[in-house]
């Protein structure tokens, strides 16, 4: 079973416009309301793709109520741990006509010492049936700075694989702690790291502990790193879309190798990249077309030269 972990949810809101115009007054039909975090959509889609899985996240509030019916109607497996602040709210604006996508997240309150107590003690009860962990997505503001290591340490008491998708400070505690997988993408990279080369950077982060680095490099496709491999997928056209689940999607395919016992690099990296891109096709975060098979035969994977991705100085 893949156990997945959200500390800061989300209800996700979602319009899509002919043109988004800044400034403007846009028309749009009715809008998705999906309880969403990166960890929820990592669940979402593990579970559509047949795997078993248990999301465990918070939710407070009215928005919270909002959050908790969706995610009910879903019918994907969940825990969910009461909190007293509100459930935050994430809108993203699909404009149709430039395919991409413009998203405004709020940044989320703080659980008390108690609540975040309750939902460590969730994943600690919930981990003895657990093949994965997985901990996604941003904090909250003034969230313990143990808080992440915390999580990575039990599942690794637990004997469990710990994949971690997050960023800035966390992602190098996450690292230190040492998480089994990191999943930044390059900009997270390099803000955490310092350092702009994504070969170097990535290595940075296995040198503080983490044994894998997924790295997403957008249209470029993505990187697996590890002290000793580096295996790169991509596909000839990048696909236009709205990219908002699609590192969810990766993280995903990850855990569900990992729950399979594959610690391959290129065949994580091959699944994670094919669910990347079906993700782009889909209009809610969460979800991934059919289509991913189809995508998956049609990617590059090489293993290249890491001065490749080094950027000329001039």
């Amino acid at each position: 079973m893949i156990l997945t972990v959200t500390p800061n949810p989300a209800l996700d809101l979602t319009w899509h416009v002919d043109r988004l115009i800044e400034g403007g007054t846009h028309r749009a039909d009715a809008g998705a309301a999906r309880a969403g975090g990166k960890g929820l959509n990592v669940a979402r889609v593990a579970h559509a793709q047949g795997a078993a899985v248990l999301a465990v996240t918070t939710a407070g509030g009215r928005a919270g109520e909002e959050f908790a019916a969706e995610l009910a109607a879903s019918g994907v497996p969940h825990a969910l741990v009461p909190v007293a602040a509100d459930t935050r709210r994430s809108v993203a604006i699909v404009d149709r006509t430039l395919g991409d996508t413009t998203i405004i997240n709020e940044r989320g309150a703080n659980p008390t010492d108690l609540e975040w107590a309750a939902l460590i003690g969730e994943v600690v009860e919930r981990l003895a049936a657990a093949s994965v962990l997985v901990v996604s997505g941003s904090l909250p503001p003034g969230a313990p700075e143990t808080l992440l290591p915390l999580l990575i340490r039990v599942g690794r008491d637990a004997g469990v694989p710990v994949i971690v998708d997050t960023s800035g400070p966390a992602l190098l505690r996450a690292a230190d702690a040492g998480a089994t997988v990191l999943k930044p993408n390059m900009a997270e990279l390099v803000e955490a790291t310092g350092i702009p080369d994504p070969v170097e950077g990535a290595r940075s982060l296995i040198g503080r502990g983490a044994e894998l680095v997924l790295l997403s490099l957008g249209a470029d496709g993505m990187l697996a790193v590890t002290a000793a491999d580096l295996v790169h997928a991509r596909l000839d056209q990048p696909l236009a879309g709205n990219p908002t689940g699609a590192g969810d999607a990766g993280v995903a395919a990850c855990a569900v190798r990992y729950a399979a016992g594959d610690r391959d690099p290129a065949s994580i990296l091959r699944l994670a990249t094919a669910w990347s891109a079906a993700a782009v096709l889909t209009p809610l975060a969460g979800d991934i077309s059919s289509r991913w098979t189809e995508l998956e035969q049609q990617l590059r994977v090489s293993h290249p030269d890491p001065s490749s991705f080094r950027k000329d100085p001039s």
